[in-house]
């Protein structure tokens, strides 16, 4: 090796190493924050007692119905079984100084006995004031006074990118964790059935069993989330965390305080994506919005004049980008407020004034079957062959007397790959509605082979959705 290749030779290395140096030096140092914000975190026990949970499973699902492979290890039925109480665990973090606590419903659904664990070792059993299952929030009080507290930052201004920490007790028993990471996305939808309400913040710091509860932390301390789920194959963390924004646990707090329940806004509309192909058959540009596939009879929606097959794109002022984004727009304004829809229509945008409604169950009922014996009629150009609904059929769908018509066959590949069966009724054909076999037919004979047509579908379990089908040759 020459003279000058062994001076050249840590030139290279020095010119690598300066902006590695640098960098790490712009790391931020969360020992303070942490200092500062960990004696509000706590650790929760929820215990369900053998007695409480013998009088839940009364009625069914008792051992009879077990598989072999459990009852070797659950024991024969009718074997005497020692009663044993379940012990869950989670986080929570206090948030007055009169001994209010928040945690996740999920952490004491159920339970009959909470204990609250403070860092400094000491132990108070609480009062569950209120929980909310749809929000995943519940309020706790035990009796102390002259707690540490958590600040509430402002979760509406998270940005993909910006750094978080969360503290809590991974585990169960691995008090006062901490992991750090950043915002991956915020507004994401969650498919924990009932959660569709929470425009949840997903991040990549290490959550785990036994985190759920606990404070998500902002550089300055705040907390701006609560640590709700993971999304894992594992069970174990994968690098895809979810919290619950504060804005929407708050508005859930104040009214657990005032009544122990939540309630929420109600628009009474279900909506569905707008894919490419629904986008291209709507004149959209983009595939945006949220498509209404029913509305239900007397809703706000209906009130204001909202159709099936209206995309929603802005709700009271604020883009709807996608069909998830709408329903925490709508629940987390209270009931009675008045707002306004913009929708596209044929092409063109229009506003509706609406006053929300309050939110109620709704049931689902299932459409009759055809009479046995009795031919189905011959399919069309959509490889569907429909007949009429009755009365009766329309009166246990919820359905006006003028609307839909029932599939009796399906022969068309398009059709079966959009897995429309028969039982299924179709409400709408394009833009517009179908009552009778004649309308079907009017709507569709005019396809040429190739041809593509949006038709709006309600399966027998009563969820509607629009598809894109393809004629085929006659």
């Amino acid at each position: 090796m020459t003279s000058m290749s062994r001076l050249l030779i840590p030139a290279v290395v020095l010119l690598f190493a300066a902006p590695l140096a640098k960098a790490a030096g712009n790391l931020p140092d969360f020992t303070e924050l942490v200092e500062r914000t960990s004696p509000a975190v706590v650790n929760i026990e929820a215990t369900r007692s053998a007695q409480s949970q013998r009088r839940d499973s009364r009625g069914g699902g008792g051992q009879d119905e077990l598989p072999e492979f459990f009852r070797r290890f659950f024991g024969e039925p009718g074997m005497p079984q020692p009663p044993r109480d379940s012990v869950s665990g989670g986080s929570g973090f206090i948030i007055s100084a009169d001994g209010e606590v928040l945690t996740n419903h999920h952490v004491i659904d159920g339970a009959d006995t909470v204990i609250v664990r403070l860092p400094d070792r000491r132990e108070f059993e609480a009062e569950v004031v209120g929980s909310d299952p749809q929000s995943d929030i519940a309020l706790l009080r035990i009796d102390a006074t002259g707690l540490p507290t958590l600040p509430l930052g402002d979760s509406r201004q998270l940005r993909a990118g910006q750094w978080v920490i969360a503290i809590g007790s991974p585990f169960g028993f691995l008090e006062n964790t901490v992991t750090a990471g950043i915002v991956s996305g915020t507004g994401r939808q969650s498919r924990m059935q009932g959660q569709n309400y929470v425009p949840f913040i997903q991040t990549d710091v290490a959550i785990n069993r036994g985190n759920s509860g606990g404070p998500l932390l902002n550089v300055d301390g705040e907390v701006v989330g609560i640590n709700s789920q993971i999304f894992s194959n594992s069970g174990g963390f994968m690098g895809v965390s979810f919290a619950i924004p504060t804005d929407v646990a708050m508005n859930a707090v104040r009214q657990l305080r005032e009544t122990g329940e939540v309630r929420r806004g109600l628009l009474g509309v279900v909506v569905q994506q707008v894919t490419r192909e629904l986008a291209r058959e709507l004149g959209m540009e983009r595939s945006i919005g949220a498509l209404v596939t029913s509305v239900e009879p007397g809703s706000a929606a209906a009130g204001a004049g909202v159709r099936r097959g209206d995309v929603i794109v802005a709700f009271n002022g604020q883009e709807v980008t996608s069909s998830g984004d709408l329903p925490p727009m709508v629940g987390n304004i209270a009931p009675g407020t008045d707002v306004t829809i913009t929708v596209r229509r044929e092409g063109r945008e229009r506003q509706l004034n609406a006053t929300l409604g309050d939110t109620s169950p709704q049931a689902a009922a299932s459409p009759r079957s055809r009479p046995a014996g009795q031919a189905a009629p011959e399919a069309g150009p959509l490889g569907i062959a429909v007949e009429a609904l009755s009365a009766e059929d329309r009166e246990s769908l919820g359905l006006g007397r003028n609307e839909g018509v029932r599939v009796a066959a399906v022969t068309g590949e398009s059709a079966r790959r959009a897995m429309i069966r028969p039982g299924d009724v179709i409400l709408m054909v394009g833009q517009r509605d179908v009552g009778s076999p004649a309308d079907f037919q009017r709507q569709v004979r005019d396809l040429a082979e190739g041809d593509t047509v949006m038709v709006l579908v309600r399966s027998p379990d009563g969820q509607s959705r629009f598809v894109t089908l393809t004629a085929q040759a006659g």
